[in-house]
């Protein structure tokens, strides 16, 4: 007769898969205990390696050279006592005078009055404006300068023309006072426009309703005609 296995086919295989995570289980724990029982002495090398380098670099100490310090100023000479022939006159010191408020008190007497000083009348210089509420105007206009002046022949045949620019004051009563060239052209010019702006005539500026000096300047205008110009040619 045949001998039936009544086992389940999967009891063999539980049973070695207890055994097997039993086993392994153990063996874990005792690699644990090993782990931990075991002492690993790193610190000991930290330590040892720290002082060695501790060792290094205290002998690579460079030595600084040292710097010589300058010698001690010279002590001052001593004094030394001259002998002196010089007497010093014996002064007598009247300790027992005594003070009379009662007396009189002698004063200097006043120094003289100095003599009467003349008086000197100082010729003080009117103040000059360049710029005033009413500035001056010139009566005539400027074409009444400008007939006035004599074109110089010199100029004329040397062909000069341009513009003459004469700086001046006006004072109180319009009159032109100290004329002077700023800008000039030669061959005569200038000193015609000087003669012709010294003629002219203005009416005076006015600072707060009072005639005040004012600086003026005006350009004096030299041309030569189409005609004059020909006979150049």
């Amino acid at each position: 007769m045949r001998h039936i296995n009544l086992k389940k086919p999967g009891a063999d295989v539980a049973s070695y898969y207890k055994i097997y995570f039993q086993t392994g289980l153990i063996i874990s724990l005792l690699a644990m205990i090993t782990i931990f029982k075991v002492e690993f002495n790193f610190e000991s090398k930290e330590v040892e390696l720290s002082v060695r380098d501790e060792l290094i670099s205290i002998e690579e100490v460079i030595q600084t050279e040292q710097m010589s310090r300058p010698p001690p100023p010279p002590r001052p000479p001593v004094p030394v006592e001259v002998p002196n022939d010089m007497l010093v006159e014996e002064i007598e010191l009247n300790l027992d005078a005594t003070l009379d408020i009662d007396e009189a008190i002698e004063l200097p007497a006043n120094p003289p009055a100095p003599p009467s000083a003349k008086k000197q009348e100082i010729n003080e210089e009117p103040e000059v404006f360049i710029a005033v509420e009413e500035m001056p105007e010139l009566i005539g206009g400027l074409e009444s300068i400008q007939r006035s002046v004599i074109y110089p022949e010199i100029a004329k045949k040397a062909g000069i023309e341009g513009r003459v620019f004469v700086q001046f004051i006006i004072d109180e009563k319009g009159n032109v006072v100290n004329p002077v060239v700023l800008r000039g052209i030669g061959g005569g010019c200038d000193e015609a426009a000087l003669e012709a702006v010294k003629k002219a005539k203005f009416k005076p500026g006015k600072q707060r309703g009072r005639a005040v000096r004012v600086q003026y300047s005006i350009p004096i205008v030299f041309r030569l005609t189409a005609a004059e110009k020909k006979e150049m040619r």
